[in-house]
Parts: C-alpha cells; structure tokens; sequence
C-alpha cells in the first residue's frame, strides 16, 4: 500500500506498510525446490573484521550476511526497491519526520534470547552515535535522524531533524545489521571477533585465509527457510585460483566478479553447466591521494595525475581482464545523478586528447617544481582483480608524465589500517563503491570527518551541497547540487576517479534462485538459494 505526501510543493511517494512473503518480491519459483547441500562459494580475501558496522569490504559481509537480519532490505528480486527484513510494515508521518516500524514477534538470536525493538535501537545507536573507540563506516548516511526509539517490544521510531529523500533506501543497507543489545551494552566491539545474529544460517566455522562456514538455522523467522544445510566461502585472493575453483567444482558460484576471459574458458569447459550473470556495478575504481602530505598538498601537482591517466584507452584494455570499463565522476554514468559526457569532459583528466592531456600535466608538474616529474609509491589491496590490475595500468600512464610509482600491495587489514585508519600512504588503489545508486552513499567519501574521506580533504562547500542534497525532495533540484557537488571534487583534483566496474556472476546451473544485482552487496542473505541434483 502506498500513498502520496507532499512536503514543500513536492509529491513524495512512500510506502506505508510492507509485509515480507516468504519469497521476497513476489518472485515465482519455476521449480519445486529442494532442500539440502551446501553451497560451495569462493571469495577473494579475508575480513578484516567481522562488524559490518565498521567494515566497507565484500570480505566482511559476503560471509556474514547469511548470519543477519536488517530491519529493511533491497528486494532480491526487484532492485532497488525496498521490502522488509525484521520490519513487518512501516508508516511515516505527514510532515516527514517520524518514521514508524513494527518489528517483527517472535524472532530469536542464534543464542536463544528474543530479538525486540530494543535490540534494533542497539543496533542503530551503535551506527549512527558511536561509542569512543568504535568505527561508524556509515554514520554520515544518516545526518537527518535526530534519535531512535523502541517505544515498546515491537515498535521501533525514528525521529528525523528533517525530511531525507534516501531514508528508507538507506536503512535498507545490507550493513545495518542488527545486534543483540546484551553484547553491545559490554563490549561495543564484542562483533569485530564474534557472531551472534538472527539470520536464516548460524555461524559454524572461520579459518583465516582457508574457509568460512555456515550452517542452516532451524528456527529462522520465515517458514521452511533457508533451503540450504549451509554455505562455505573458499578464501584465495588469486582470481585464477577462484575461477579454477568454479571449472572443478569445488565452489559453486562466485559471488564478486570474473574477469571475461576467465568467463569465456570456463564457459567453454562447462557449457550449460554453467550460468552467467552480467550487471553494471555501483562500485569504481579509483586513485586516492593524501591531500595532507607534499607534493599532493599543491592542486598542480593533483591535476597533473589525474591528467596523467588515459582513461578512455583504459576501459577499451582493462574490460576484457577486469570487467573496469565505463568512464564517468562519482556517481554511475547513465544514472539519474551522472554528469553528461559534455559536462564531464571539461574536467582535467576527462579530456579526449590524451596527449594533450599529457603536455598539460607535464606542464603543471614543472611549475610546481617538479620538471623531471617524481617517485612515489602506491599501496594496495593484494587481491588482482581489479585492485593490482588497474594498478599496473596507472602506473605506465603516468611514467608517460614522469612519474615513478612504486606498487606496493597489502594484506586486506593492512592496506585498510594504513589507509583509512592512519593515513600512512601518499598515494593508494581506492575503490568507491555502494549496494545502490544513491547520492548519499556515492558521495560520503568527499565530505569533511567521513571515516570514507581517505584523502582528508575538506571543503565546506562540499559539506554544505551534500547536506543540502541529502534533504531535498525534489529530484531534479537535487540532481543539481548533486553535479556541482561533483564539480568541485573535480575541479580541485582532491581524489582521482578511475572507471566504473561491471560484474560477472558465474555460478552452476544448479544453483537456484540467486539473483545478481548491480552491487555484490546486496541479495547476500542466501535465505531463498537451493540447489538442484547434479
């Protein structure tokens, strides 16, 4: 059911109650499924914690999703809209600022305790008021919300400073996982080590760099949910090894990405074993800079790397081993918040003429005192795909303009340790990515304090366009501060956008009832998944 508000002139239209089915969206089931087996999944790294609160990696949530329930969700089967998880049905108040949820009776943790309104609290205190000492990857996304109440056992309220145009798509992220109260209230941090959620699978077994397990939960909340006995990720950070994974076998899908040549060979080994999934990605590629250390303090010298990369030479080379194709700012080209392709190439480093590109970057590296260029190193991620792979690229682009980078690839831990946390890198492989195409996610990682901000940079008319943004209702006004938001990121050349991702999902044809989405984010909880007889 749905109904019409109008805030400030502006039609808005929201959903009033929503009730989860037993398959989410509505979606038809061809084919009786069956129960049993595991599902066998390779994945390219290790967690470096298991909060999703405090993490931004696939590593981290692709593991734990199955473990969880959200209090929304985005639909597995009608992206992007948004269903319930833990919430039963939802209303919201005339004016915009009270937002009301039933959570659902009846739902218990995996160690037995009940699952209320409290809990849930918990939960979003915890992301959107961090503790000391404890990370909120998230809580910027939330910048309306002036408090959380569960007034009693199964109702949750939400009290908003203002109208925010993203709210429901933003609590339905698949990171806002929710948290037994009792252990938060010891130990804020008690989930970076420990799981303990209400999700259709209990957590069996993690060996760093060799598997993750889970195995089904008898008691999950949705009737004769989850079809599967369990799951087990395979870690290896080699692309070859996980595609290698799929020809044999021994997993059965690989949730992220395969590189279309990997595709091509095991499609030729398996036949119609095999299905591939192909969606655009809400994931880029890109160089951050540390705007707080020399030479990358001197906008020159920022201009010049970016002018430094061919971009468009790039997702002609790198599709084909990366899935990196599609040139665009900071939000996904051909979406509602992209920059036109005339407006994007009046930008440095957007430019047609590459070599045109190349004089002017070496131009500005001699006035800012650095004629025959510089060294430098770049960090990153160890997973090749497509963190190393875009990184060799940028590196020969830009010895064209003189400089000399060093590559440098970290452990999953480290390279987050040394990049968001302590800003110990001059510059770094980046990928900025979100589960949907939304404007408050795409665009956190540019505004002052954001845990996202690697570059610490600040600009307060950034600040004040994305506040601006995040509550305006009308979708064209908001589109605009939405682009000139991006125009002065790129004006200033604080971070360097690289290409934007496709993904291919490659999984045996046994596998059922998974759907790709653009984010290898979302559809993780593996509740409707079953897999057929060989």
């Amino acid at each position: 059911m749905a109904a019409r508000m109008f805030l400030g002139g502006v039609a808005l239209m929201f959903s009033i109650s929503a009730v989860v089915v037993a398959v989410p969206g509505g979606a038809q089931v061809s084919e009786t499924p069956r129960r049993g087996g595991v599902l066998l999944a390779a994945i390219g790294a290790d967690a470096p914690s298991l909060d999703p609160h405090q993490e931004q990696t696939f590593a981290t949530l692709q593991p734990v999703a199955p473990l969880y329930s959200t209090l929304l969700q985005i639909d597995p089967y009608g992206y992007p809209n948004v269903i319930g998880d833990l919430a039963t049905e939802w209303k919201i108040s005339h004016d915009g600022l009270t937002y009301t949820f039933k959570i659902r009776e009846g739902v218990r943790f995996h160690d037995g305790s009940p699952l209320t309104a409290a809990d849930v609290k918990a939960s979003y205190d915890k992301i959107l008021f961090p503790p000391d000492g404890v990370r909120s990857i998230r809580k910027h996304h939330y910048s309306s919300i002036a408090s959380v109440e569960a007034s009693d056992a199964s109702t949750l309220v939400f009290k908003l400073k203002f109208p925010s145009a993203s709210l429901l798509s933003n609590l339905a992220s698949p990171w806002n996982v929710i948290f037994p109260k009792k252990y938060l209230d010891k130990d804020p941090n008690y989930f970076k080590n420990n799981v303990v959620g209400s999700g259709p699978y209990k957590f069996k077994s993690y060996k760093r760099g060799s598997t993750f397990e889970g195995e089904r939960n008898p008691d999950y909340f949705i009737k004769d949910r989850p079809y599967l006995d369990g799951y087990k990720f395979f870690i290896s950070t080699e692309t070859s090894v996980r595609a290698a994974a799929i020809r044999s076998g021994r997993a059965y899908i690989e949730f992220r990405d395969l590189p279309l040549g990997e595709v091509d060979a095991i499609r030729k080994q398996l036949g119609d074993k095999v299905v591939v999934q192909q969606t655009p990605f809400v994931v880029h590629f890109d160089i951050v800079m540390n705007n707080t250390v020399k030479p990358f303090t001197d906008i020159r010298v920022r201009k010049a790397l970016t002018l430094g990369i061919d971009r468009y030479t790039g997702g002609k080379v790198l599709h084909q081993l990366t899935g990196l194709r599609d040139v665009g700012a900071l939000t996904r080209p051909s979406t509602e918040w992209a920059m036109s392709s005339a407006e994007l190439e009046k930008f440095p480093g957007f430019w047609r003429d590459a070599e045109k590109s190349r004089v002017e970057a070496r131009k500005l590296l001699a006035e800012a005192g650095y004629p025959n260029g510089f060294k430098v190193v770049l960090k990153n991620r160890n997973v090749k795909l497509p963190y190393q792979d875009w990184a060799v690229y940028v590196i020969q682009e830009w010895r064209k303009i003189g400089i000399e980078a060093e590559h440098r690839p970290l452990e999953t831990a480290a390279w987050y340790a040394d990049g968001r946390d302590q800003g110990n890198f001059e510059v770094m492989v980046f990928p900025t990515g979100a589960f949907i195409d939304d404007p408050d996610q795409l665009l956190a990682p540019y505004i002052t304090g954001s845990p996202q901000n690697w570059a610490r940079f600040s600009n307060p008319a950034i600040d004040d366009l994305y506040a601006r943004q995040a509550r305006t209702l009308d979708p064209v006004e908001r589109r605009k501060l939405v682009i000139e938001l991006q125009k002065i990121v790129l004006e200033n050349a604080y971070h360097i956008p690289g290409l934007w991702w496709s993904r291919n999902v490659v999984h045996w044809a046994k596998v059922k009832n998974y759907v790709a989405q653009p984010s290898h984010f979302t559809n993780q909880k593996l509740q409707d998944v079953w897999l057929s007889e060989d």
